[in-house]
């Protein structure tokens, strides 16, 4: 045996894992289909600008220790998701805050807000939601829904509201203060110069090789290694047995622009149904860039499908039960180890893979 471990996939998950078994002595290879490193984080160069090639990357976190453990690699700026809803050129702060309230009705204080959020409740009569709409309704009555979730969670999911389970939004984060950062986490930010430098300092040191497609040389690379850690998806591992999972996935259309500035904000969603893309993302405020040009990129959802990205899991009843399926089969396979958002089936935030990754690389020896 040539190493310890092939790791398939250099996103998070196999850049982590890697690095911590390295630190062990032990000899990695990482592979990747794609030809670069980082996975979804990986952010290209365009004018001098970040491009968070994958759609938006915010890293936040309440977790000390992981807030520490990426700081060890790359010093993270200050950077905090304030994003802008547009709904027919009106514009207004998310999440759903006190500045929103004040857009919306012109209310200045925490009580009329509350009031007119009860008052649109109790007018729905919505005693039990059945479907996301209602349930949006039942929390934050028709006016948010109608402007700020109901076009933009139909585009994301390509499907009407009424028919989506109510469960999606278990909870609206309200905020009766004038506080437009969107997460709660204690920590937030971005590595200055961008994920790349990230992902190299988490590989440096180790083998890699990008634009090597893991299935096309399967026995290869099996061979080379105790054990294999698969990062890509479990159906595809296991030959699709069991039916193929569902994801949704996105269109990214970037285009560089002769103008310092564009939108103000490095997010601004499009909230009506009539607009085609969900937001779209100015990547230089990422990192407060003072650039001559400024990169944008539209985000398109659509139903993911056979040589498209698979981003997000449908974690719906018929596509868990599937995923147990074939969580079985990995777990009676002694040589593979599989982690991360697609072996895993599950919508993983930055933070939440980077400790899946160093909770699976503390049982190896």
């Amino acid at each position: 045996m040539k190493y310890d471990y092939v790791i398939v996939g250099a996103g998070l998950f196999g850049a982590v894992f890697a690095h911590e078994m390295s630190k062990k002595g032990k000899k990695c290879l990482v592979i990747d289909k794609r030809d670069h490193l980082g996975g979804n984080v990986y952010c290209e160069d365009v004018e001098g600008i970040n491009v968070h090639k994958y759609g938006a990357h915010i890293f936040h976190t309440n977790d000390k220790k992981i807030w520490d453990y990426v700081n060890s690699f790359v010093e993270f700026n200050r950077y905090t998701n304030s994003p802008i809803a547009n709904y027919k050129g009106e514009l207004y702060n998310l999440p759903f805050n006190m500045n929103t309230f004040y857009q919306l009705w012109k209310v200045k204080t925490p009580e009329e807000a509350k009031a007119k959020i009860q008052e649109q409740v109790e007018a729905s009569g919505i005693k039990k939601p059945q479907n996301l709409e209602e349930q949006a309704i039942s929390l934050v009555g028709k006016d948010i829904y109608e402007k700020l979730i109901k076009g933009y969670t139909e585009k994301q999911w390509g499907r009407k509201a009424t028919e989506l389970p109510a469960f999606i939004i278990k909870r609206l984060p309200v905020r009766f203060t004038y506080d437009n950062n969107y997460f709660n986490d204690k920590y937030q930010g971005i590595p200055i110069g961008g994920y790349n430098k990230l992902v190299e300092a988490l590989l440096k040191g180790i083998e890699t090789k990008v634009g090597v497609d893991y299935f096309e040389e399967k026995e290869k690379y099996d061979s080379l290694a105790d054990r294999v850690v698969f990062t890509g998806k479990i159906d595809e591992y296991f030959n699709y047995q069991y039916g193929k999972l569902e994801y949704r996935s996105l269109d990214f259309q970037h285009e560089t622009l002769d103008t310092p500035n564009y939108q103000g904000n490095a997010v601004v969603n499009y909230t009506e149904a009539d607009i085609p893309f969900t937001r779209i993302i100015e990547h230089k405020h990422f990192e407060f860039g003072k650039q001559d040009k400024t990169v944008i990129t539209r985000e398109y959802p659509k139903e993911w499908e056979e040589g498209s990205e698979p981003y997000y899991p449908v974690n719906d009843k018929k596509n868990s039960e599937v995923y147990q399926k074939y969580k079985k089969l990995a777990e009676q396979s002694d040589k593979v180890i599989f982690g991360g958002r697609l072996a895993e089936y599950k919508y993983y935030d930055m933070h939440q893979v980077i400790a899946s990754a160093l909770a699976r690389a503390s049982k190896e020896e």
